[in-house]
């Protein structure tokens, strides 16, 4: 991965314009070069959840006319075609974007995109490119870099996290980032759930397995309404499991040492498996056993 963005690292220079006097960069791009599966709109809601965090000098919506002058500069600086008045961000924007996403592929790639903002500060006129010579100003903006590295490492996804009684909306916000990591598959282990688990896996275009007590929280009237409008879950009743486990893509597997529905309630820990042997056994325990695909 850091070979490619190395590689990438002069096409990131051409994506880089001039609007309203600052240095900005298309969503759309960015969108390209953190690898988002759905395009822009996956940066539209990190942006729409943490408006905050985002004023007016870190991103902004380009009008009509800003839009035609960028066009014109595609022919020579980027050929794909954007939609109409897309969002530009700024080098702090970007920065902060990375922080959002959270994914060591949006670190890494920001990390390259601060380095091209240093090397490559210029300015739009008729079209044209002017650069500005910005080698002696390599070293006074060298610390920044380092800066920003260091805030990217502490965004970056944690193995091991603890939640306090209160923290009910971070816990809850960081169960939903786990379940949204999932491409393929999501299986969840939570012998407590209820209603809730459905809120939080409606809009997930997976196939998803919901190993749970049967009759406890979930009734069968609640999964039947569910199952009428959405078409991505599966329920196994199973009793066997006293702790709770999310399942993603089974590839990586996390412990949780509360039910979801209580989670932030009290002091609880969240553990990604690390051991391939402990995480290998249960995963063969889970096919084997429970009889899953």
């Amino acid at each position: 991965m850091n070979e490619l963005i190395e590689k990438d690292e002069t096409n990131i220079e051409n994506m880089i314009y001039e609007v309203r006097g600052k240095q900005v960069m298309l969503d759309s791009d960015l969108a390209k070069l953190y690898q988002c599966k759905n395009g822009t709109k996956v940066i539209n809601q990190a942006v729409s959840r943490h408006k905050d965090r985002f004023p007016e000098d870190f991103c902004f919506q380009l009008t009509k006319q800003e839009y035609i002058n960028l066009r014109s500069q595609f022919v020579t600086a980027n050929s794909n075609m954007i939609r109409t008045q897309p969002y530009v961000f700024t080098e702090e924007g970007i920065a902060m974007l990375a922080t959002i996403l959270r994914t060591d592929v949006a670190a890494k790639v920001s990390i390259n995109i601060m380095k091209a903002f240093v090397a490559m500060r210029h300015y739009i006129g008729n079209s044209q490119y002017r650069l500005f010579n910005v080698e002696s100003k390599a070293l006074e903006h060298d610390e920044r870099i380092k800066v920003l590295e260091k805030t990217f490492d502490k965004f970056k996804e944690k193995d091991n996290e603890i939640y306090y009684k209160g923290q009910i909306y971070d816990a809850y916000s960081r169960i939903i980032d786990l379940f949204n990591k999932a491409k393929i598959e999501l299986i969840i282990i939570d012998r407590y759930a209820d209603k809730s688990v459905l809120d939080m896996i409606k809009s997930l275009n997976i196939h998803i397995t919901l190993i749970t007590k049967e009759g406890y929280k979930l009734s069968k009237l609640d999964i039947s309404k569910y199952n009428e409008q959405y078409d991505n879950l599966q329920i196994i009743y199973n009793d066997n499991f006293h702790d709770r486990y999310f399942i993603i893509d089974k590839i990586e597997v996390y412990h949780c040492g509360t039910s979801i529905n209580s989670a932030g309630i009290r002091i609880f820990s969240l553990n990604k498996l690390t051991d391939d042997i402990v995480k290998n056994n249960l995963l063969n325990y889970i096919v084997d056993t429970i009889n899953l695909d």
